[in-house]
């Protein structure tokens, strides 16, 4: 049973990912304001978690197998499904999200007579980067999008300049979260992690989280918290993150001799995190390109102040030694110094300051409210 048959209907796109936290937030939203009908098409190798957590809020969820292990040939036999699904279905608007699910869902959609396509371009840079050869295909989305969501200031420039898409289709819209969800700490958690990873109230304690992914930028971490404990050697380093880069990671922490300063942390419950921030004085980032970053708000919104490369959410919050430290590039050297600025400073009035932006730039109202202006502006004007 659909919740609300005359409410505009929007047909979400997502690969490679079985559930989505923000989907649940605007399902719920959707639920108490009577619209959007949601439908979600996922492309994905096993069967979707969110399916019956959509289908008690009325909300159907549609699973197309689809290993990214076997990328062409996945795309190939998606792209038919998705078609017949969209012809079946009929939405007014068809939104796609990451590269796996936009190149053969804005195809489908259009094949299909949807005229009112909208991507999030939640992944700019990474081909630019790492694949050149699907940088034209970055292109091709981009002109088969009738509206193109930008979610930081960066990524925006990025779609113009580098993508050479036209800007009258590129709105920004920052990603957010919900204030209250990720900012609600436990003391006997807090309490917890002190105990584990060993931190007294003498030590300055610096978190990151991320994937250990080149671009990320961990080396650049690692090298100033090498820099970092010769200045302080109280510092304590807590890093939150999986991924293929972590061994070296940890080596390159050895060879450093810093590795008795860090604490290489496997997982934190989402539960859990804003207790996990609660235990820092500073957070830290030194990706090379962020298309925004939601480890900048969940941060921010904790009151901890963020020493960050200048990149995604951090370029557009951040006003460097007012609530936050923007270094001039992606290096230890530079990582290190912003860190020297920062214990120079009153570090907890930095952090409420970046508290106050973050809770004006990054709720999920704001999220929410942009993405709505999209959809509207698309329905009345095709």
């Amino acid at each position: 049973m659909t919740p609300y048959p005359q409410a505009m209907h929007v047909l979400h796109t997502f690969a490679n990912n079985g559930t989505v936290p923000y989907l649940t937030w605007f399902t719920d939203r959707a639920v108490r304001e009577g619209s959007p009908k949601y439908t979600f098409l996922i492309m994905h190798a096993q069967r979707p978690v969110m399916i019956e957590e959509m289908k008690a809020k009325g909300f159907d969820v549609i699973w197309i197998r689809y290993d990214d292990r076997k990328r062409k040939r996945g795309l190939i036999r998606a792209l038919p499904l998705l078609w017949w699904h969209m012809m079946r279905i009929r939405p007014d608007i068809v939104h796609c999200n990451l590269f796996d699910d936009s190149l053969p869902g804005l195809i489908a959609a259009r094949l299909a007579g949807i005229r009112r396509r909208v991507l999030t371009r939640q992944d700019t840079g990474f081909h630019w980067m790492h694949a050149p050869r699907w940088v034209a295909l970055d292109r091709w989305n981009n002109r088969m999008a009738t509206r193109i969501i930008a979610i930081s200031e960066e990524n925006r420039r990025f779609i113009v300049e580098k993508e050479r898409t036209d800007p009258k289709k590129v709105t920004l819209v920052h990603n957010g979260i919900p204030p209250e969800r990720f900012t609600a700490r436990n003391e006997v958690v807090m309490a917890r992690f002190r105990e584990r990873f060993g931190i007294t109230k003498e030590h300055f304690v610096i978190g990151s989280v991320a994937r250990y992914v080149a671009w990320k930028g961990h080396r650049h971490v690692i090298e100033a918290a090498a820099r970092i404990i010769q200045r302080s050697p109280y510092a304590r380093f807590l890093l939150c993150g999986s991924g293929v880069l972590r061994p070296a990671m940890e080596e390159l922490a050895k060879q450093l001799g810093a590795d008795k300063h860090i604490h290489f942390i496997d997982r934190i419950e989402p539960a859990d995190m804003p207790s996990f921030y609660g235990i820092l004085d500073a957070f830290i980032h030194g990706a090379v390109m962020e298309p925004f970053g939601l480890i900048y708000a969940e941060a921010m919104m904790n009151g901890v102040p963020v020493v960050s490369t200048p990149t995604g959410a951090a370029l557009d919050a951040l006003t460097d030694g007012v609530n936050g430290i923007l270094v001039p590039e992606a290096s230890g050297e530079a990582l290190a110094n912003g860190v020297s600025r920062l214990l120079a400073m009153d570090h907890k009035a930095m952090g409420a300051a970046g508290r106050d932006t973050a809770m004006r730039l990054f709720p999920f109202d704001v999220m929410w409210n942009g993405t709505q202006g999209v959809y509207h502006e698309a329905m009345a004007t095709i």
